[in-house]
Parts: structure tokens; C-alpha cells; sequence
């Protein structure tokens, strides 16, 4: 199985969070914690991901429209807007430098974004905060980079787990993306990239009774 070195969370997002974290519960036994909202009107839930039976920096976010948002409108953000039901939609990395990861992209012939400054608050009311690739035209199949800094990384906090056994990211053609991923020089860091008749992320769980779930 394949899990990418540096990946930071995998992205599962829906048109009804609430609905999203039930879907999740049914399907893994994992009830996800309560994350926080997002001044882009989101709002999310996390779980925990051990490798081997420990934990690291990675989590599964589940992500969704904040009920509470000031606007009526469903966010646009992961292409929430446009899902009627909960998909797997993107993964970050946390590389060592992420301007310098940017730097090497563009200068290979991709443009990950400019990197930006994001932060919600947690239910406790403490406010996290990160920086990240969010350039208008991201693509989802392609990883967007994090970084932390002083902030906890979520998933080391206290908060439910499950085994991740592999990500993988399936493509009709899997040469372009390959080309593009290897701009960003991280190598295994990113999801492995496998032929598959649709495009689309592989994301494999062990339940806690050891039945794999794939989603």
C-alpha cells in the first residue's frame, strides 16, 4: 500500500456537514471531533490517521458549510457548491520549506499559488493558525501545500483515530500529473499516481475490528 511521506490530511468534504461526519461514522465506526469554523464559511470535523498502529502530523478533515455562515450562499471552497454527496476531494503536504517547495514547482513548470495565511477557531474558542497554497485555479488532483508553524498540527491532538493503509490518486493517463508532481521535488512525499479507468483520490481505512474500508 502507498501513503505519501509528507502527507499533512486528506480532504472529504459534502454539501451537509453534519450528514458528512454521520456518513463517515457509518462507514468507519468513527465518530469525527468537532473542529471549528472558517472565515470562508466552512466548517469541519476532524479524525486522526495512525500508520502502523501510530500516531503522526495527519488527519482526515471533513469538511462542509458551516451551518452558522453569515452568508446564505454554499461555499465554494473544495467545490462543496457543486457536490451533492461526500467525496474525497483533495490531500495537503507539509513539506520542510514550503516557499522554497514553491519556489522549485513554478521553476518546473507548475505555479501551486501563492501561499496565504488561513485560521478558524476551535469550539474552546482557541484560534489556530496556518499558512497555504490556495491559488484561484488549484487543482484538485493535485496536493496543496501547509505549514503550521507555531500551531499544533490537528492531528496530534486529542481527538479520535483511525489506520490509514494507503492514498492513492487513480488516473485514465497517469503520465501529466506524474509530470507535474514531480515539479515540486519531493518525491514520495506526494500520493502515488495509478492508472484507473476514472480519475479520482483511493483512500483505504482499517476499522478498529481490522476490515479495510475503501472511500
Amino acid at each position: 500500500m502507498s501513503i505519501p511521506a509528507l502527507l499533512d490530511h486528506v480532504v472529504i468534504a459534502g454539501p451537509d456537514l453534519a450528514a458528512l461526519v454521520d456518513w463517515f461514522a457509518e462507514r468507519t465506526g468513527v465518530v469525527a471531533a468537532p473542529g471549528g469554523a472558517h472565515p470562508t464559511g466552512t466548517a469541519n470535523a476532524l479524525v486522526a490517521l495512525t500508520v502502523d498502529g501510530r500516531r503522526g502530523p495527519h488527519y482526515i478533515e471533513l469538511i462542509g458549510p458551516d451551518p452558522d455562515r453569515a452568508e446564505p450562499e454554499v461555499p465554494a471552497t473544495f467545490g462543496i457548491h457543486a457536490l451533492t454527496a461526500p467525496h474525497v476531494q483533495a490531500y495537503a503536504v507539509h513539506p520542510a520549506d514550503i516557499e522554497a517547495t514553491v519556489a522549485t514547482a513554478r521553476a518546473g513548470g507548475y505555479d501551486p499559488g501563492d501561499v496565504s495565511d488561513l485560521s478558524r477557531r476551535t469550539p474552546d474558542g482557541t484560534l489556530l493558525e496556518w499558512r497555504l497554497t490556495r491559488g484561484e485555479d488549484r487543482r484538485i488532483d493535485v496536493p496543496f501545500l501547509i505549514d503550521w508553524g507555531t500551531t499544533p498540527q490537528p492531528g496530534l491532538s486529542d481527538i479520535p483515530t483511525i489506520e490509514l493503509v494507503s492514498l492513492v490518486r487513480t488516473e485514465p493517463d497517469p503520465a501529466p500529473l506524474r509530470e507535474i508532481l514531480a515539479a515540486f521535488g519531493l518525491g514520495g512525499g506526494v500520493a502515488e499516481v495509478v492508472a484507473g479507468e476514472e480519475p479520482g483520490f483511493r483512500l483505504t481505512l482499517r476499522r478498529a475490528g481490522g476490515d479495510l474500508v475503501e472511500l
